[in-house]
């Protein structure tokens, strides 16, 4: 029952993140909403379909670090939204606690998802 409650919230997160990116990048100066902004919205999208597809996938491993890695990429675009003053310091901020909070919980997605066999050597 945990399992399917992290699922769940982990996509539910990505989802309102989602959600939240799209009002914002929407906002974002003419020169970077054709550019940084697509790519923030293409990779949020991708990071939230491999976190569905990983819910019924039984070799779900790999769609999940591959993920993790995406919201590692993720923390930096956010970064470079705000560098280029596209995000407020406050709308950055949100961000990066959304993004971190997914990724904690795509974390510990990976780890009830890793073989007995690993999970006894860390």
């Amino acid at each position: 029952m945990a399992k399917i409650t992290t699922e769940m919230k982990v996509i539910e997160k990505t989802y309102d993140l989602v959600v939240w990116s799209c009002q914002h990048i929407g906002k974002f100066p003419r020169s970077h909403r054709f550019t940084l902004g697509d790519r923030l919205e293409q990779r949020l999208y991708q990071v939230l379909e491999m976190l569905l597809r990983a819910k019924y996938d039984r070799e779900r491993l790999v769609l999940l670090q591959q993920a993790n890695l995406e919201l590692e990429l993720l923390r930096f675009q956010f970064r470079l939204a705000k560098d280029l003053k596209c995000l407020s310091i406050d709308s950055y901020g949100s961000a990066s606690r959304s993004v971190n909070e997914v990724g904690k919980l795509v974390g510990g997605w990976i780890k009830q998802s890793a073989p007995a066999t690993n999970r006894a050597g860390t």
